[in-house]
Parts: structure tokens; C-alpha cells; sequence
């Protein structure tokens, strides 16, 4: 790359964080008007409400490309494709497989990469004599649990569910992860500590609070042997203190404009910290430069 090509890629980098957070502001209009028009006088005059009834607005827009961006990684890692951060054109691990949590589920955006993982609308498979769709036989998905607190999320992803094919096997869980094993909390099955085979985060961990205290409580919930498949953007860790220092200013903008999404959170220390691992194989792709304002990891952690 030319001293040209590189300036160029790093004025990209460093005002990619803006132009997010203009699209959300483009978004205050219709955010008022929505709430003024539903009557949710206390959303509307609530910091926090508002804070997150402007995300949803923005990531209706936003999220389909981000989701066509970040499959080229998340697909591979849920096939297991994907080693130390790097996509590999083999299978290096095992893919998703038996019961399996998704994280921050939202609308339903990645129900469908598990439809074509298990099989999709076009896939059946044999259970307690009932034939059910979504399910290839032999895929080695057999349930899938989508933890999304938001309510009207939660029923956006129902309707998604069904769209795609995986209404026999994918449960919506309208509760926070704090209350999965919870016998009081919801009306489903209650998961009990290490029953889960996968679980699937997918840029959500930095939204979620107490990042530390969740991420034990869900690694507690996963089988010996049981894997986390993480697609996550973080803190910075390559750029040195300017790019740190630039990030934490940024980070005072975009928790306005993006809910409740951070841009300085150590996952990545979380998720390590969250128990005792036999593998840790997540790493940020060698392919984002130091100055990137969004950096990810990308990878899976063994139980």
C-alpha cells in the first residue's frame, strides 16, 4: 500500500465513527415523532429511553449492512473456519452444533445463517416422533435458545424465527442473561448449568452491563468442552496511546447516538476471565490496521 493508500485508509478509520453516529442523529425526527405519536411520553423524556429508542430507529438502517460486512467472518466461524482470528479455508474446529445460546439475538438478524447451518426451511429432522423444520439431519443443531430482553425485539424475532424456517428448535427468551437459570423468571425450559454445547455472541457484548459478572454466569452454563463463538468489536490494543486516547473520546459521543453500545470494553479480558478454559483461540483479524476506531476479535473459547 502507497504512503497515499494508507493516509487515505486512516482518515477512513478515523471518521468511520462519525459518520455512524450522523446516520443515528438523522434519526432524532423520526425517533420524536414515533414516541410523540405512540403516546410513550416517558420514553420520550427519558435520557436512557430515548438513548435506546434512537438505536433501534438507526440500526433498522444500519444493521443489514453491517450484517453483509460482518459475514464474511461470522459465517466461517460458526462453521468452524476460523483459527486465532484468521478464516481459514478448512474446517480447523468443530462448528456449531447440539444446544446453543445466542447472545443479544435482537430482531433476528443472523437467523438465518443457523437456518443454512441447520439446514433451513428445507431441512427436517426426527425428534420424540414429531417431524420438525429447520433441521438437517445430521447438522448437530438441536436447539437454540435466543436471549433477547428487549420486548420488541423479542417479538420481531419470533416472527423472524418463523420466516426462516427454525421455529422448531429456536426459543426466544425475552429475558436478560442473568435470568436464564432461573426457575421464576420465564416460562420456558430453565437451563441449567453446563447443558449448553455453543454459545454465540455476535457484536452484543458491548452492550451488555457487568460484561464480567455475565460472562462467568454464561460460562457456567456450558458443558465441559463447550465452546463460545465470539465476533466482537473492543478496545483498542495496537495503536498506542493516541488511537486509545482518540477511541475514549469518541466513546463520549457514541453512547449517546448508539444506545447502549460502548467502544472501550476489554471483552476480550472478560471472556477470559470468565472461567478456566482448555482453548483460547481468539485474536483480533490480522487484516485491521492499528488505527482502526472499531477493532474486533474473532474466534472461539473451549470449556
Amino acid at each position: 500500500m502507497s504512503s497515499l493508500d494508507t493516509l487515505k485508509d486512516l482518515f477512513t478509520h478515523l471518521i468511520e465513527p462519525w459518520l455512524f453516529m450522523s446516520i443515528s442523529a438523522r434519526h432524532i425526527p423520526t425517533t420524536i415523532a414515533t414516541l410523540v405519536s405512540n403516546r410513550q411520553w416517558t420514553t420520550l423524556f427519558s435520557p436512557w429511553g430515548f438513548n435506546e429508542a434512537l438505536f433501534g430507529h438507526f440500526w433498522a438502517t444500519v444493521g443489514p449492512q453491517v450484517k453483509s460486512t460482518a459475514e464474511r467472518r461470522v459465517i466461517p466461524l460458526l462453521e468452524g473456519r476460523v483459527r486465532d482470528g484468521v478464516v481459514q479455508d478448512q474446517v480447523v474446529g468443530p462448528p456449531v452444533s447440539g444446544r446453543v445460546i445466542e447472545i443479544g439475538a435482537g430482531s433476528g438478524m443472523w437467523a438465518d445463517v443457523f437456518s443454512k447451518i441447520g439446514g433451513g426451511s428445507e431441512g427436517e429432522a426426527q425428534a420424540g416422533g414429531v417431524r420438525r423444520r429447520g433441521v438437517k439431519p445430521g447438522s448437530g443443531l438441536t436447539k437454540i435458545y435466543g436471549v433477547e430482553p428487549n420486548p420488541q425485539s423479542a417479538e420481531a424475532l419470533r416472527r423472524r424465527v418463523e420466516e426462516v424456517g427454525l421455529d422448531g428448535i429456536y426459543e426466544v427468551i425475552p429475558l436478560g442473561i442473568e435470568s436464564l437459570s432461573d426457575p421464576e423468571a420465564w416460562s420456558g425450559t430453565t437451563i441449567e448449568p453446563g447443558s449448553i454445547d455453543c454459545i454465540v455472541s455476535i457484536l452484543c457484548l458491548c452492550s451488555i452491563p457487568n460484561i464480567d459478572e455475565n460472562a462467568k454466569a454464561l460460562y457456567k452454563l456450558l458443558k465441559p468442552g463447550g465452546r463460545w463463538y465470539v465476533y466482537e468489536h473492543v478496545k483498542t490494543e495496537r495503536g498506542g496511546i493516541l488511537v486509545s486516547l482518540y477511541q475514549r473520546i469518541l466513546n463520549v459521543a457514541w453512547s449517546f447516538f448508539l444506545g447502549s453500545c460502548r467502544l472501550c470494553k476489554s471483552t476480550g479480558i472478560s471472556l477470559r476471565n470468565a472461567g478456566a478454559w482448555s482453548e483460547v483461540s481468539i485474536a483480533q483479524p490480522p487484516d485491521e490496521p492499528p488505527y482502526q476506531m472499531l477493532p474486533h476479535i474473532l474466534g472461539t473459547l473451549t470449556k
